[in-house]
């Protein structure tokens, strides 16, 4: 069973909307703007909600499978024919809360034990979401790359399985699973066009929803699928200092994004293989671009859709917007009149009291 199968067979599955930012696009001097809004993705807020939990019931699937020493369906595993056997799996993982919160609602759904690590600026509001599902969560004073680090050798030590959306030597299959996931959100945006986009702007993180996103839209359009530019804060331009050296390219986190979902500095080996071959444009926003975007999206210009975005959301439009005003970028990244650009609207409100100050002109703290 493919992971478009098993995801559009879940309780609560919609496809999410794609919005025409038409106004906004006119105001820049683009020929379309379309935003996939992932804020009522399953109640979750966010598009992870597709991949961490797919790829935690393909690990139970595995694992239930070798124990019992023959092929175990998803569905069986979903439904609860095993739910004796996944009570004893622990899964683990570490996330900046997006991720987290998907297995911590897989957790709840099949019945598995989950210990989730977050690090010291993941905020409080997201870690009651996780914990709000049944979720053990471990906060470390350290940043998001040594939250992976911890995850990894505590599952080691205790024979638990970590459910991760980044790759290391010798571990790639939960990764490969949560880009899975992710292609189900491009079938619903390529569903609803009868064309490819021109372009596709990215959110960078560890690069995996990057990568998965540019994955799927090649595999569905071919060669007439959108030029994807990579978008990340100036405060973990990882997958930017990555293009620049050829190679995975690690960067310390001196200071945290606003941007929380993409605060991290160590690229996924799995997603750079697909980036490398995949991408050539790559671009860095500062922060003060993030919660006037945010701001833009909520209170919109025209007739334009308001839609309540969280601040890793808005990179791709933020940076879009910057490009427009830069005649010299844009020619650069073929950006004209005539240009249709996909944004991923990568999350709603996942923190409320963060959304509010941003709304209030306040600072997020």
């Amino acid at each position: 069973m493919t992971a478009r199968e098993e995801i559009t067979a879940w309780d609560g599955y919609a496809p999410t909307p794609l919005v025409s930012l038409s106004t906004i696009a006119a105001e820049i001097g683009v020929g379309e703007i379309l935003y996939k809004d992932e804020g009522p993705r399953i109640g979750l807020g966010s598009f992870k909600a597709l991949g961490g939990s797919y790829a935690a019931l393909r690990v139970l699937q595995r694992e239930i499978s070798k124990r019992f020493d023959r092929a175990v369906s998803l569905a069986e595993v979903r439904n609860g024919a095993y739910a004796e056997e996944c009570a004893k799996i622990t899964l683990v993982s570490a996330t900046d809360g997006n991720h987290g919160r998907s297995l911590a609602w897989g957790r709840k759904r099949f019945g598995v034990p989950c210990r989730i690590y977050i690090h010291a600026e993941v905020s409080e509001g997201r870690a009651v979401a996780m914990r709000d599902l049944g979720a053990e969560v471990v906060r470390i004073e350290g940043d998001y790359d040594e939250s992976v680090l911890l995850a990894k050798s505590e599952a080691e030590e205790n024979g638990w399985f970590v459910v991760s959306d980044t790759s290391w030597p010798g571990y790639s299959l939960p990764p490969r699973d949560v880009m899975s996931g992710y292609g189900v959100m491009v079938q619903e945006i390529c569903n609803a066009l009868d064309q490819a986009p021109t372009h596709v702007f990215l959110q960078g993180g560890i690069g995996d929803s990057a990568a998965g996103v540019i994955a799927a839209l090649r595999q569905y359009w071919g060669g007439a699928s959108p030029r994807p530019i990579i978008v990340e804060p100036e405060l973990a331009a990882r997958l930017f200092e990555s293009a620049k050296t050829g190679a995975a390219t690690k960067v310390d986190i001196a200071e945290e994004t606003l941007m929380a979902g993409l605060s991290c500095g160590e690229p996924s080996g799995l997603a750079w293989e697909i980036l490398s071959e995949e991408a050539t444009d790559y671009l860095t926003i500062p922060e003060e671009m993030v919660a006037p975007t945010v701001r833009l999206l909520a209170k919109p210009l025209g007739n334009d859709a308001a839609v309540q975005a969280g601040e890793s959301a808005v990179a791709g439009l933020a940076a879009l917007i910057a490009a427009m005003e830069d005649p010299s970028l844009a020619e650069k990244l073929g950006l004209s009149s005539t240009s249709r650009v996909l944004l991923i609207g990568s999350e709603g409100v996942t923190d409320a009291e963060i959304f509010s100050m941003i709304m209030e002109g306040l600072e997020a703290a």
